[in-house]
């Protein structure tokens, strides 16, 4: 049995006693340890870019630089870095501005000790994490898009971009791809790229819940 590797997280919270106990659950977990706190939005990139991190778990309203322009900065200077936003709103606003800044989870602080260790997991596996409303606000969102004729035609994908796009969904890697469909991995970047254009998308998460949408996987 192979041990799994940790998952080092950047905290970030205004307030030192949420630190502390959003600390004390995270470190309570044996693949999960925090490696930095940071008490607003620009120290925690400034920390980012001096510790080797995996995920940063921000709060959303911080001062000098809220957590959604902090994930958005990161999202630029360490694309590799997962994003949690971790927040007291249950808000739909916040809850999409947090998906557009390139977060994978929203997790309420009320139920923190509940969802926040299994949010942390998801995001290392690339799966969407979302609180019950959240789902509610997604869905409530799609089917106002499809009442007011903005969802794209059926047939925008070619029948191999719906194969390139079915296997990113599922978390299989751009090698992954390669070797199952015999192409280079040139060419799955290629897809990649046309599928982000075409679809409007800026990252996998959006893949996905396109491709969940269009019914190429189950959610």
């Amino acid at each position: 049995m192979t041990d799994t590797p940790t998952i080092r997280i950047l905290l970030a919270d205004d307030h030192a006693l949420v630190r502390r106990g959003v600390r004390l659950i995270l470190d309570g977990e044996p693949d999960l340890e925090v490696v930095a706190e940071a008490g607003d939005g620009a120290e925690a990139v400034a920390l980012a870019r001096t510790h080797q991190v995996d995920l940063a778990v921000l709060d959303i309203a911080m001062p000098r630089m809220t957590g959604l322009q902090a994930a958005r900065e990161l999202h630029t200077v360490k694309p590799g870095v997962r994003v949690l936003m971790l927040t007291m709103h249950d808000n739909e606003q916040y809850f999409f501005q947090a998906l557009k800044a390139g977060a994978g989870g929203y997790v309420l602080k009320s139920v923190a000790d509940r969802d926040l260790v299994a949010a942390c997991r998801a995001a290392m596996r690339d799966e969407p994490f979302l609180y019950p409303g959240a789902v509610t606000a997604l869905v409530r969102n799609y089917l106002d898009r499809v009442h007011d004729g903005e969802e794209p035609p059926d047939q925008v994908l070619t029948p191999r971009e719906e194969e390139v796009l079915k296997l990113v969904a599922e978390g299989h890697s751009s090698k992954e791809i390669a070797e199952l469909l015999f192409i280079s991995i040139k060419t799955v970047h290629r897809h990649r790229e046309n599928l982000l254009h075409k679809l409007g998308m800026r990252d996998r998460l959006g893949l996905t819940r396109y491709a969940i949408r269009a019914g190429l996987i189950e959610p």
